[in-house]
């Protein structure tokens, strides 16, 4: 007997599948984001740990090469990774990562780790407090035995499994363009989506659900609205001007929660805006119709 499918499952479905493809190509090589570790870390390289391995990145090598005196090729082989020190030793995978451990891949996990959803802080190399804590929720997230060791399972499972994207559709909490999106800046990494629009423009609910948090923040959240909605799905409206919602309120798809501001850590009126899938930060991009 054949049963009828809800279009907006189907469309969820083909949307999920475009956007695990587009994200495998957007990711970069948790290789080269570990070598760009190590080149910022002498101060030869200052763009974005992206893992792509542009002109920058070249550059940066071919001075390191020159400045140690070893063949100048553009290209890491052996006698470079030495050269690099503790930030070029270890490739991930070869020993158990522990805490205060340091090498080439504790930095490749580091960048792993967050385009899985659970950033540590600066990209520096070090498995610190942040890292262990983001390989105890990854490992929470991921059904695997939490003990912030980084071995052979949790290094499988950051390799073997794709990104999480959103299993539901939401609509555009605000009708503007984006700024800064999901991704590396810099030295950390962006776990959401800043929309650029002027102060007190109103920020709407990108689906129905339930406020679980309403006010001020620390930690440079500013203003934020936090909504919980179905299949373990949080979204985060933060840098307000105002909230107009209370916690525990229902809301529907476009109820007016707040306006856009910039408290908090903002240097100007944007919406920072966040998605998360059971605790971990995603691509709202992959929700958003």
């Amino acid at each position: 007997m054949l049963r009828r499918v809800c279009p907006c499952l189907v469309a969820a479905a083909v949307l999920a599948l475009l956007s695990s493809a587009g994200a495998a190509r957007a990711h970069g090589d948790p290789a080269v984001a570990a070598l760009q570790i190590a080149l910022h870390a002498r101060n030869l390289y200052r763009g974005s740990v992206d893992g792509i391995e542009g002109p920058q990145t070249a550059s940066a090598v071919r001075r390191f090469q020159r400045r140690k005196r070893v063949p100048v090729t553009g290209v890491v082989g052996p006698r470079t990774r030495v050269a690099l020190g503790r930030l070029g030793r270890h490739t991930l995978g070869s020993r158990v990562l522990e805490p205060d451990a340091v090498g080439w891949d504790v930095s490749a996990l580091q960048f792993l780790l967050a385009w899985h959803g659970f950033p540590s802080g600066p990209f520096d190399g070090r498995l610190g407090p942040h890292t262990e804590a983001a390989i105890r929720r990854f490992q929470r997230w991921s059904g695997l035995i939490v003990d912030g060791l980084a071995g052979p399972a949790t290094v499988r499972a950051l390799r073997a499994v794709p990104p999480p994207i959103s299993p539901i559709l939401l609509r555009w909490p605000v009708a503007a363009s984006v700024g800064d999106g999901f991704g590396p800046r810099g030295r950390r990494f962006h776990a959401g989506i800043d929309i650029v629009a002027a102060r007190r423009t109103p920020v709407l609910s990108a689906g129905p659900g339930r406020v679980v948090w309403a006010g001020r923040r620390s930690g440079g959240w500013g203003l934020l609205v936090t909504i919980a909605h179905p299949m373990g799905v949080r979204t985060m409206y933060a840098h307000l001007s105002r909230v107009d919602v209370r916690l525990g309120q229902q809301v529907g798809a476009g109820t007016r929660i707040g306006r856009v501001g910039a408290t908090g850590h903002a240097t100007g009126p944007h919406l920072h805006f966040e998605l998360r899938l059971r605790g971990a930060a995603i691509d709202p991009l992959t929700a958003l119709r």
